[in-house]
């Protein structure tokens, strides 16, 4: 696995640490932070991306690239007026969310043993601009 694949199956692995993670945990990483459902679901898509050209790479299975497809079908399955909501509060108050949780923990228990479970959170976001 050359480094490029490297440093985006990590991204893609954090990712989904995050999408799997317990909701305290989730609402504890994302803080005050005023990230809308929308850019979550944007992430997905990108997570989604990411994970074809590795599959086509053999870093990923097939059966990855299928759970985060499907990860992708639900979280765009959210209608407009959900993707304006605050994420950190979405992730309490929609039940989709505990569809995502499941389908990412299911992803991150396929892995080959390389890694222990649960893996770390993405480290924490920086100051976004509009943050409170």
């Amino acid at each position: 696995m050359d480094l490029n694949d490297k440093h985006w199956r990590t991204w893609t692995l954090r990712f989904l640490a995050l999408l799997a993670a317990d909701l305290p945990e989730q609402q504890a990483w994302l803080g005050e932070r005023r990230l809308t459902v929308q850019t979550a679901v944007e992430e997905v898509e990108f997570a989604c991306s990411i994970a074809e050209g590795l599959t086509g790479r053999a870093v990923f299975t097939p059966g990855h690239l299928h759970t985060l497809r499907a990860v992708a079908r639900r979280t765009g399955a959210l209608d407009a007026t959900a993707r304006t909501a605050r994420w950190a509060d979405s992730l309490a108050a929609d039940p989709a969310w505990d569809d995502v949780r499941s389908l990412a923990r299911g992803f991150l228990h396929t892995l080959p043993d390389d890694r222990p479970l649960p893996l770390p959170l993405p480290r924490p976001l920086g100051p976004m601009p509009g943050d409170c």
